[in-house]
């Protein structure tokens, strides 16, 4: 059995980075040159995109309470990454319906055209939500450190991390 990384929500947001910031310039080549199956790599592209910004949201709003009590300032940027994280599966979700129907209706072009250009704009929009909210993610844990020491059984505890504690054969920043 294939072991379920905890907390999940870090394993599973690149999914969604990855598929629609790649999938954006595709949608976008797609809708300007409709040959070689690129509407249905787009599409194909876009709806994997939305699945991942789906899962995403929820894994990160079950893995939240692993989070324990943080900073004003750490919870500031949680809202923001919250607010785009929400932002992008609702964005991703209309895109993802436009490209499939663009490349679903390929028989009628001008239709297909219409739905490509609406889905290439739309995907735009999608990777600046998901870029704003890696964006904030990546500030809560290299900035803030939120998460790093989080598991299913416990929440970082702040007040009990050893701070520089050297391991025998480790080098440290100054040595």
């Amino acid at each position: 059995m294939i072991p379920i990384p905890s907390p999940l929500h870090p394993a599973v947001v690149h999914f969604p980075i990855v598929l629609l910031l790649f999938g954006a310039p595709i949608a976008v080549i797609a809708a300007l040159l409709p040959k070689w199956h690129l509407p249905r790599l787009a599409a194909g592209l876009l709806v994997a995109g939305s699945l991942g910004a789906i899962a995403a949201t929820w894994t990160g709003g079950q893995d939240e309470e692993l989070l324990g009590e943080l900073p004003q300032p750490a919870e500031q940027i949680l809202e923001e990454h919250e607010e785009w994280g929400e932002a992008t599966r609702n964005i991703s979700i209309g895109t993802a319906i436009l490209a499939f129907l663009a490349a679903a209706l390929y028989r009628h072009p001008r239709t297909s055209r219409v739905l490509a250009v609406f889905a290439a704009i739309s995907a735009i929009g999608a990777a600046f939500a998901v870029s704003q909210a890696g964006h904030y993610g990546g500030l809560l844990v290299y900035k803030h450190g939120a998460g790093v020491n989080a598991t299913s059984s416990s929440a970082p505890d702040s007040q009990n991390r050893k701070t520089s504690e050297k391991k025998p054969g480790h080098r440290g920043d100054d040595d």
